[in-house]
């Protein structure tokens, strides 16, 4: 597995393409969500120039991917769901980043539920992955929207987080918001996170 890592300027059209693709199998197809986009692609508001992507390719499959944003300008949590803090400040500062758009589903497989990532290997390397290009990017912690699953997935791999507020139930899904730290599993470093995406994040 390898891992495609910058701002949408970084990735060429056909692999944005697909990743747009792939989001709109998971989120949409499989998970149902009610979202407004162009037939076969998911996209939004969020999706921006200084929007930092994380792509898990094995072959020439996209299997994973992750989208990072900063606080300090808008972001999901904070625009979509800020109910989900419970009347908690919103994050809004250089050391806080989002994880949104999480997804690590293999399409070439079984078939089963995109719920089931959370107990995937290619989960935890992609969280980790993420985890590591946010660290790069000045966060020490992320902050994210997920199904309660995402629990499983911290806990089983070693990752340090902890549920923000009571959860809700949010297209038949019971999501809530996580804060997690920007420790990995091991000692690498997000040497694969392009030079001017780290100094775009810092100026």
């Amino acid at each position: 597995m390898r891992f495609y890592v910058g701002a949408r300027a970084d990735f060429d059209s056909d692999l944005l393409a697909r990743l747009e693709r792939y989001r709109h199998r998971v989120f949409i197809e499989k998970l149902g969500w009610n979202l407004r986009c162009e037939t076969g692609l998911e996209r939004d508001q969020f999706d921006r120039p200084d929007t930092v992507y994380v792509a898990a390719l094995s072959g020439d499959a996209i299997v994973g991917a992750a989208r990072l944003l900063p606080t300090t300008r808008p972001y999901l949590l904070g625009d979509v769901f800020p109910d989900l803090l419970a009347g908690q400040p919103l994050p809004a500062e250089p050391a806080v980043w989002e994880l949104s758009r999480f997804c690590a589903v293999d399409f070439r497989g079984s078939g089963d539920s995109p719920l089931a990532q959370f107990s995937s290997s290619v989960a935890a390397a992609l969280l980790d992955r993420a985890l590591e290009c946010a660290s790069a990017l000045g966060a020490s912690v992320v902050v994210t929207v997920s199904p309660v699953g995402v629990e499983r997935l911290l806990a089983r791999n070693g990752f340090s987080g902890r549920r923000a507020a009571p959860p809700r139930v949010a297209d038949g899904q019971l999501i809530a918001a996580y804060y997690i730290a920007c420790t990995t599993r091991n000692t690498r470093t997000a040497d694969d996170v392009p030079q001017h995406v780290l100094e775009e994040a810092t100026a």
